[in-house]
């Protein structure tokens, strides 16, 4: 029973990330045929537009891109975070075993795109980029898994969602440490130190929202001052929400049996539409017992997912994706192809070689349901390396735009080419196992 309710909540999880997936395509084309129409110029214009707050000598007022970029893909970093926290505890990358196959995929995924981009890379401005085609769009990839149906295996899922996991943990460390600079060490440190108390808080008292929001405002402002990206502040306090209920079903289903043979005793008239203060306090116990069941982690995740899915991450790729395409137009068309072929052959070869040397060393075996010739094609869809590529590139050649651009284009590039390599690789291994059964 255990397990269907954990799959059951898996599909919903690849139900939702895979619509996302479509959200995040379409937002990328608007701002493609946008930025390159007769009205490109208000594309332009729009996310430069400045908007803030100033008051006395405190002043913070940045352009509507930054606000979305250093802003709402907190958000989406908390998210991460969350996420993060819940496979590392209960989920598919709880222990060594659990975690060693899309472990040793992931790091293939990450260390042959990063090696092969400086092979690749003669120019040294160019340098910083090589953390952009180490992540996989986790959305997008599902989008491609979902279109295939029944012939992949739900374990398939699985494996890319928890390899993509681990390649966002390795995303998170990289920008924390290298694309990071002049770090103001006071605010950095004032800002861990109420990370720290807000954790206390949390795990000595009872969890509040409210409180999250005040300490999670001047976090980020802190680490916005800092030099260290504000979106790690978003993963580090994922990490202080509590995972643990504080009451079990059976005692919530006791205490929900009272409470409610309370309120139908305490209701004379059925019929009326304001409450006795007797009936308001029952119903706000009822109200404290069911946020006493709930996992605020879980609970959070829940509330943040299609907001992120259907909202941040398809407003962060319109303001992204809108690269300009003529000919008249700048490119370093050395970057766009170094960063489009480590995207795709760089993770191709990194995730098929490492899967298949740890099971050839017995270090890994294959989920239950997956095949080798599976591998091949995960490995393809691995390549589509859209929103963390995109804000890598962003940190990167923050002060280049013709760099920007051209490594937009290269990630588009690159994660077109996987995404319809993988697919076509699964639709024709899926068609082989259809046709054999």
């Amino acid at each position: 029973m255990k397990r269907n309710i954990l799959l059951s909540s898996f599909q919903k999880f690849v139900k939702t990330e895979s619509s996302a997936g479509m959200f995040l395509f379409g937002a990328a084309v608007i701002a493609l045929i946008w930025a390159n129409s007769p009205y490109g110029g208000y594309y332009e214009s729009l996310w430069q537009y400045k908007i803030g707050i100033s008051f006395h000598n405190l002043e913070l007022k940045k352009s509507l891109f930054l606000w979305i970029n250093d802003g709402l893909m907190t958000i989406f970093f908390f998210l991460i975070g969350l996420e993060l926290k819940r496979e590392l505890l209960i989920g598919e990358i709880n222990t060594l075993k659990k975690a060693a196959f899309p472990l040793i995929a992931a790091l293939g995924g990450v260390i042959i795109p990063i090696t092969l981009y400086l092979i690749l890379n003669k120019n040294p401005e160019t340098v910083r980029g090589w953390g952009i085609p180490m992540a996989t769009d986790i959305a997008f990839a599902l989008a491609i898994l979902t279109t295939l149906g029944k012939r992949i295996p739900i374990s398939l899922k699985v494996f890319l969602t928890a390899f993509a996991i681990i390649d966002d943990i390795a995303a998170v460390l990289i920008i924390a440490i290298f694309y990071s600079s002049n770090i103001n060490w006071s605010f950095l440190f004032y800002g861990i130190i109420l990370i720290g108390i807000l954790g206390i808080i949390y795990s000595r008292f009872k969890y509040s929202i409210g409180i999250g929001l005040v300490f999670g405002s001047i976090i980020w402002l802190l680490f916005l001052k800092s030099g260290i990206h504000p979106t790690i502040a978003g993963v580090l306090l994922a990490f202080t929400i509590p995972i643990k209920r504080r009451i079990d079903i059976k005692s919530f289903s006791e205490q929900l049996s009272l409470i409610s043979d309370k309120i139908v005793t305490a209701s004379n008239d059925h019929k009326r539409h304001l409450l006795t203060k007797e009936e308001i306090k029952y119903i706000d116990d009822l109200d404290n017992l069911i946020s006493e069941v709930r996992s605020p982690l879980q609970h959070l995740e829940y509330r943040l997912h299609n907001w992120v899915a259907f909202f941040i991450l398809p407003i962060f790729a319109f303001a992204n994706a809108g690269v300009v395409i003529s000919t008249g137009y700048n490119f370093n068309f050395s970057l766009i192809f170094n960063i489009a072929i480590s995207l795709f052959i760089g993770k191709f070869t990194g995730i098929t070689l490492f899967s298949l040397l740890g099971l050839k060393l017995k270090l890994t075996e294959l989920p239950t349901g997956m095949k080798i010739k599976h591998i091949f094609g995960i490995a393809a869809i691995g390549g589509i390396g859209f929103t963390m590529s995109i804000f890598i590139n962003n940190l990167a050649f923050y002060e280049n735009l013709i760099n920007v651009n051209s490594a937009k284009m290269g990630i588009i590039i690159g994660s077109l080419i996987s995404g319809i390599t993988g697919y076509t690789i699964l639709r024709i291994t899926g068609a082989s196992n259809n046709n054999s059964a």
